[in-house]
């Protein structure tokens, strides 16, 4: 079956055929790094991780180009507002990307170039576009003429007349207020690069074309990126890519946002969940899991008891795999996933489709060692490594078995029997057993716990001993 993709472009599933028999060529829109990374920043990472995954288990030859923007008016802002010089800033909180990225088991990707290494490059492209008729200089600044371009907001299906366009601080000389800045005046104390027009500091939309074209050519297979950046980022890359002349993306692939309480998860709604805090309460294998396995469009509400229905599916998983190996040793994947999981894999990536195969699968194979049939269960531990494998959630592969840190891996076993006992605890209070239940709290307690009843249920943490 032929890889089927959902084109936001096209505002449909279509057939993938790349540009390249054997090779696909991915651009995502990664890192800004103003700050450290919460999770719905990597939800985009693993989806097109995932997919990049797929793509290489199909045979394809993968190019994966993921940018980080470290320079932008937020990067400015928070070094004013920090005292610090925005390199410092830009690069801490790139490294936090990279760790998130890395301890939640993405791939390394081709290359990860950044904007401020790439000023040659934007430099050509709107030099280009100005002799081109599709973009001027202003007091400065450079814009692009969207009226040159017939084509703008194909993409994100607006109207030009009724558009408003996000302008920042300084954008003066415009001739049409809809235009935007490819290129910002410089001002007093703020980083700045030489140019034929005067010094100043890229826009945000003329990076990402201008790496596109450097890494991938004229001509690439997929852009993706999270659902926010339509408009006007990607309109704008699409605008200033195509005028200069390359054909750009073949595809374009959004992620989903994360949301809390129905709103998108973002800094400034101050609603946002570092991975660095996630995976000291959760295993990473698990926060993987939960971000990795629901369908890329569509969006997910964080909630804590989310988080344990996906800590107790994948504990299922990870049991029957425990328990194949215990008893006949280490089993390689498969070298195909099942039929099903194919077919849910490339129809526009069904990872919950693909998930409930895993899980038959794994039913399967738990019903084989029950009757004593090794031989169906090593079979089916084979295909469910293979599968898991795909998704980057096999707890037998070298990152997750060998390559993490024990102690958050014991924290994230020692909560789910604590989380055992404690259900066991609130049976026996349902059923007016007081005696039992405080028999099972002190016992809890004499091994360190501390157990808290709260409305939303029993909590424990570490205790003095």
């Amino acid at each position: 079956m032929t890889i089927r993709l959902y084109d936001t472009s096209a505002r449909q599933i279509r057939d993938f055929t790349p540009l390249r028999p054997g090779c696909v060529s991915i651009y995502l829109c990664g890192a800004t790094v103003q700050a450290a990374p919460h999770i719905g920043h990597i939800r985009s990472g693993l989806n097109f991780d995932i997919m990049r995954r797929w793509f290489a288990h199909r045979g394809y030859d993968v190019a994966f180009i993921r940018n980080v923007t470290d320079i932008d008016d937020k990067i400015i802002a928070k070094s004013a507002e920090q005292k610090r010089p925005w390199w410092a800033i830009g690069y801490e909180n790139e490294r936090a990307f990279n760790q998130a990225y890395d301890i939640l088991g993405c791939l390394p990707v081709t290359y990860e170039p950044r904007a401020t290494g790439h000023v040659p490059e934007m430099i050509e492209m709107m030099r280009e576009l100005i002799d081109r008729g599709h973009a001027y200089a202003a007091e400065g600044n450079v814009y692009f003429d969207v009226r040159s371009f017939p084509e703008y907001l194909k993409l994100s299906n607006q109207d030009l007349d009724g558009l408003r366009q996000p302008s920042g601080e300084g954008e003066i000389g415009k001739r049409d207020r809809r235009d935007f800045a490819m290129w910002k005046a410089a001002k007093p104390g703020e980083p700045s690069w030489e140019t034929p027009w005067g010094r100043g500091r890229p826009g945000w939309h003329l990076e990402c074309s201008a790496m596109a074209h450097k890494y991938l050519g004229r001509a690439f297979d997929i852009h993706g990126g999270g659902v926010d950046l339509i408009f006007p980022h990607h309109e704008n890359e699409i605008a200033q890519a195509k005028a200069f002349g390359d054909d750009f993306a073949a595809y374009w692939a959004h992620n989903a946002w994360v949301t809390m309480s129905g709103e998108k998860m973002s800094k400034s709604l101050g609603n946002s969940v570092l991975v660095s805090e996630m995976v000291k309460r959760w295993r990473p294998i698990v926060l993987r899991y939960y971000l990795g396995t629901p369908h890329y469009r569509s969006m997910i509400e964080y909630s804590e008891e989310a988080l344990r229905e996906a800590e107790s599916a994948f504990a299922r998983i990870e049991g029957f795999v425990q328990r194949v190996v215990e008893k006949a040793g280490t089993v390689e994947p498969a070298a195909e996933v099942p039929p099903a999981f194919a077919e849910a894999m490339d129809d526009d990536l069904g990872v919950p489709q693909a998930l409930a195969v895993v899980h038959t699968t794994v039913r399967q194979g738990n019903s084989a060692l029950t009757a004593d049939d090794k031989e169906a269960a090593v079979a089916r531990l084979a295909e469910v490594r293979a599968m898991l494998g795909v998704l980057g959630l096999d707890p037998l592969d070298e990152h997750w078995a060998g390559g993490s840190d024990r102690g958050e891996d014991l924290h994230g076993v020692v909560d789910s029997l604590v989380r055992l006992v404690l259900e066991q605890r609130q049976a026996a209070r349902t059923r007016k057993d007081y005696a039992t239940a405080d028999a099972i709290r002190d016992q809890l307690q004499q091994s360190g716990l501390v157990i808290e009843d709260t409305p939303s249920g029993p909590r424990w943490e570490l205790g003095q001993r």
